[in-house]
């Protein structure tokens, strides 16, 4: 990210921030990875229950794998062994779950988060069983309106998440959207989230860093 950009970013952030309180979602600026990941260390605290989805961002900062080799009880979907294993932990994380981590596809600067699912176990722990959402959000993902980060979450998010799932969707296959139906769809669910109607489960710690698609 050019020098500029964040310069730009530094002026932005707060207003988001004030946007998302507003939303009774709590939120954090971090200059640089190290600093996130500080900032979510002190947040989580040590014997939680800790899930997450496939977020790259959470990954980029070193989340996952300092909840993975700390003193948290981790839900690690990516190593079951079968699909009824992994479906069994989705499960759990939505009944038995502290802090679910994640990111957002786009996020507008009055603070409306857009997230498009395939299978829709990320959506379904933003929206409701998990504790406290913790979601990790590059300044990158942050965009003017609520129709521009629906926009980036379908037409720029989703055919980079397909092909680096190796989906055979046209969307993989010839890198833009085609609006289709898919049986591999990732575009089956979309959730807007507006505001959370209890305060501060929602927390997002905004980074002045390309983070994720």
């Amino acid at each position: 990210m050019h020098e500029m950009e964040k310069k730009r970013n530094r002026l932005l952030a707060p207003k988001v921030i004030d946007a998302l309180a507003g939303r009774n979602i709590e939120a954090f600026y971090a200059e640089d990875k190290e600093e996130a990941l500080k900032v979510a260390l002190d947040i989580i605290d040590e014997g939680s229950i800790v899930s997450c989805g496939g977020t790259m961002s959470a990954r980029e900062i070193g989340l996952i794998d300092s909840i993975k080799n700390g003193r948290y009880v981790f839900l690690d979907r990516d190593g079951a062994k079968t699909p009824e294993e992994k479906l069994k932990i989705e499960k759990e994380t939505c009944s038995n779950c502290d802090y679910f981590i994640c990111s957002a596809n786009g996020m507008s600067e009055n603070g409306v988060i857009v997230n498009v699912d395939g299978n829709a176990n990320r959506v379904a722990a933003i929206c409701h069983g998990p504790r406290h959402v913790l979601m990790i959000v590059g300044m990158n993902k942050i965009v003017h309106s609520e129709e521009d980060a629906y926009n980036r979450a379908k037409y720029i998010a989703a055919p980079i998440n397909a092909q680096r799932f190796n989906l055979n969707t046209p969307c993989a296959k010839f890198g833009k959207c085609a609006d289709c139906t898919h049986e591999q769809c990732i575009c089956c669910q979309i959730l807007v989230t507006r505001c959370s109607m209890h305060k501060d489960r929602i927390k997002v710690i905004l980074v002045n860093e390309d983070l994720g698609f």
